[in-house]
């Protein structure tokens, strides 16, 4: 293990004092597992997750088997988690997995659009703008319910078919998502190709058009290992939720070159460095995915995790 304190507190004053780390590793890092995981080591690592101090794990999926199989348990998975002490997001696609969701408690949902037409159309087989409507009776009913909901958004910082992607463009679906309802908004780099002075534009674009930092979330991929300076880029911005994955789980099933999430792992050591407070106890975290890990039959690509366990 590494010797004691480190890393070393050194803050910085122009950071925010505390992150709220949003975990998508039972959810985003999953459903891009070849194998499908046991219902109950699921259960298990959203347990875990929790009592290791993240006080929001995105638990599950309820789309349809056909797309995403690794999460075809979702009605049976909600149930064992639901009570703990945590938010429990899950994603819907549309009102029949708003229906699911209800129907077992959910409290906190997510819908999933995208920046750009080809991503809506290979993830959604919709427009853009046809996924819009789609989403806007799912946001309308979970807010009548006094469910929050959260919504991503895909692909705003280049696109694998079409590219680099106008900070307009971005802006524009975003603001759709807000002016609809949602309470908070997750900027996804799906296949990792920001850098943080694009971030930074993407920010104040979005400052410009009316939506707050305070309503942003960042969900970086470390394709290019951006995604810690990209977080740097938007904690400096004033954002103060980030997406992380346990042990760095996880891609995209519908991008092939998007790698994996940022690891949690890796965003709590250096926000530990920072004197952020997150409430996570890393070493209860790197156990938890070292854990996982050995349940997935390989190594965690977590630096963090493989530095503090001493695992090559």
């Amino acid at each position: 293990m590494t010797a004691a304190g480190l890393p070393m507190t050194v803050p910085d004053p122009g950071l925010p004092t505390r992150v709220r780390i949003h975990e998508v590793g039972p959810r985003d890092g999953l459903q891009n597992e070849k194998a499908v995981v046991p219902t109950e080591v699921k259960a298990e690592f959203v347990r875990r997750l929790a009592a290791a101090g993240l006080g929001t794990v995105e638990a599950t999926s309820f789309v349809h088997p056909k797309w995403v199989p690794q999460l075809a348990d979702a009605e049976d998975l909600f149930p064992r988690v639901r009570d703990l002490p945590v938010r429990l997001p899950v994603l819907v696609p549309n009102e029949r997995g708003l229906d699911r969701a209800l129907a077992l408690g959910a409290r906190h949902i997510a819908v999933f659009a995208s920046a750009t037409e080809s991503f809506a159309k290979a993830n959604l087989n919709r427009t853009v703008d046809e996924a819009l409507a789609m989403f806007e009776p799912v946001v309308t009913r979970a807010m009548e319910q006094g469910v929050s909901v959260r919504g991503y958004l895909s692909m705003c910082f280049g696109d694998p078919w079409e590219g680099a992607v106008p900070v307009e463009q971005v802006v524009r679906v975003t603001k759709a998502l807000a002016d609809m309802g949602c309470d908070e908004l997750s900027l996804g780099d799906t296949i990792g190709v920001a850098t943080p002075g694009h971030v930074a534009a993407l920010l104040r674009g979005l400052n410009e058009a009316g939506v707050p930092a305070s309503r942003l979330a960042v969900h970086f991929h470390d394709t290019y290992g951006q995604a810690l300076s990209n977080t740097l880029a938007a904690l400096r911005h004033g954002v103060t939720t980030v997406d992380a994955s346990a042990g760095g789980l996880g891609g995209c099933p519908y991008a092939k070159s998007a790698t994996g999430n940022l690891a949690t792992e890796d965003l709590v050591w250096m926000l530990d460095g920072l004197g952020i407070e997150t409430g996570v106890d890393l070493a209860a975290l790197t156990a938890t995915s070292g854990w996982m890990a050995d349940q997935l039959g390989r190594p965690s690509p977590s630096r963090t995790v493989r530095a503090l366990s001493h695992k090559e």
